[in-house]
């Protein structure tokens, strides 16, 4: 715990005050009013949400092969011991928050991303294993559950990120540098970030209460102890808190913790179907608008949510049931936090006229993806490729009216990435031959054959390219 003796411990004396007196809407903010408001102190709502914060430790298996090892000549010149070690375990530390009493447990996927073993620490010292229950790239969040019986944790109440206001007082609470668990106090300094390119939904809140590695899936609490986000990353040119952190608002926390509890092994989300594109200053005059803002309709595919809806391409998304749409990543965290089922009202601008539309809340339609890695001697070697479908293309951020097989994961050390593929491209044919499917790839990468004229889609462009082998 931590106690704060300054002007801005006034105010968070004022909030707790009307938050213990059960006032939790609409509170009046204002600067402190007397020296008793100087005195306040934190610890109240730190000892409330401390035993929901735990610290997460990640470990994994990892090459650790000497080049020479298999070598006689050097193991006796460099006298290399005869059996080397193949593995060595590599662990990251990072923090999470219990959000069921059951022992599920939210924290960032890149915490837990490819460990073989989980642990966590609560806040009393006690210990236990974790098991993954989901994990969801696209927003950098991982649910873990404690394996624990029957036993009933602390959980913390997820508030309406929505309701936050840049310069509201918040606390992070998580495990910094691995010191054990700490608190740090800041305001809101910005809400509703998007060009901070750290996930694929970029809305995050902003704060100045200092955040460092090992912070990373810890808490973000206002003044009530309700979780306004998860802790995730920090702008540093040091590598340590510079007053610049970011957070994952808990409203996206909540559809994901939603899917973990249903069963589901990927977060399902609404899909529109149409492309969209920001609108720059010379856009924004061409439309007559006295500013850039909105999200820009580029092209709708055929039979989605969006074409039923009556969305057209040159359409200007303003807002959605309600609320404003700045940029098209402010439009796709909103998209993506309404629950399935039901509609949404799209407000917008067409032919400088304002309408509005209504347009379905449905998942993306899935084909088996029939992955696969390639292991035939090509320049395809080692890259995992799937059937591409509208849910894949959402989930790779490229055209729902692409055709062809995606590629979804290529390691650094294999052939595929020194031949330059990326994870998102979609591989059209093969010497000439359409790929369609997972296994028109792999016969094509296994034709005898020592040159390959491919045909790619990236990023909008159609690439082709001679490869030789």
């Amino acid at each position: 715990m931590i106690r704060v003796r300054s002007p801005l411990a006034g105010f968070a004396a004022l909030m707790l005050a009307f938050a213990l007196a059960g006032s939790a809407a609409g509170q009046e903010r204002r600067v402190p009013g007397s020296a008793a408001d100087m005195m306040a102190s934190f610890a109240p709502v730190v000892k409330r949400v401390a035993p929901m914060v735990v610290n997460v430790y990640a470990a994994k298996l990892v090459a650790n092969r000497n080049p020479f090892a298999d070598d006689p000549f050097f193991r006796r010149f460099f006298d290399l011991p005869g059996q080397m070690p193949r593995e060595q375990v590599q662990r990251s530390l990072g923090s999470g928050v219990i959000v069921d009493p059951s022992g599920l447990i939210v924290t960032n996927n890149h915490v837990i991303e490819g460990a073989d073993e989980v642990k966590v620490a609560l806040a009393d010292k006690r210990e236990f294993e974790a098991q993954l229950v989901l994990k969801d790239a696209r927003s950098d969040l991982a649910v873990l559950r404690l394996k624990s019986g029957r036993e009933q944790f602390p959980a913390i109440e997820l508030d309406n990120s929505d309701e936050l206001q840049v310069g509201d007082l918040v606390l992070a609470i998580g495990n910094p540098f691995g010191v054990g668990q700490t608190v740090t106090h800041g305001i809101v300094s910005a809400v509703a970030r998007t060009q901070v390119g750290i996930t694929d939904f970029q809305f995050f809140i902003q704060t100045d209460a200092a955040i460092n590695p090992g912070n990373s899936g810890g808490a973000l609490v206002d003044l009530r102890g309700r979780l306004a986000g998860i802790n995730t990353a920090i702008f540093s040119r040091s590598g340590g808190s510079q007053g610049i952190g970011f957070a994952i608002p808990a409203n996206m926390v909540r559809v994901v913790v939603a899917s973990a509890k249903s069963g589901g092994k990927a977060v399902q989300r609404p899909w529109l179907g149409a492309k969209l594109q920001d609108v720059t200053v010379d856009i924004a005059e061409s439309l007559g608008l006295p500013r850039p803002g909105g999200a820009l309709v580029a092209n709708v595919a055929p039979g989605s949510p969006a074409a039923r809806g009556g969305l057209k391409t040159g359409d200007l998304i303003v807002s959605i049931d309600g609320q404003s749409v700045d940029d098209p990543n402010a439009f796709d965290y909103r998209f993506a936090t309404k629950p399935l089922g039901g509609n949404a009202q799209l407000g917008i601008l067409r032919g400088g006229k304002e309408s509005r539309l209504t347009v379905a809340l449905e998942s993306a339609p899935d084909v088996p993806r029939d992955e696969l890695v390639i292991n035939a001697r090509s320049p395809f070697l080692g890259a995992k490729v799937a059937n591409l479908s509208p849910a894949l293309a959402e989930e790779l951020r490229i055209d729902t009216r692409s055709e062809g097989v995606a590629v979804v994961d290529v390691p650094n050390n294999s052939v595929a990435a020194r031949y330059g593929f990326q994870r998102g491209d979609v591989i059209v044919s093969v010497n000439e031959q359409p790929i369609a499917k997972t296994h028109d790839l792999e016969r094509a990468a296994g034709a005898s054959t020592r040159t390959w004229n491919v045909t790619i889609l990236r990023g909008g462009q159609r690439i082709s390219a001679e490869f030789r082998g």
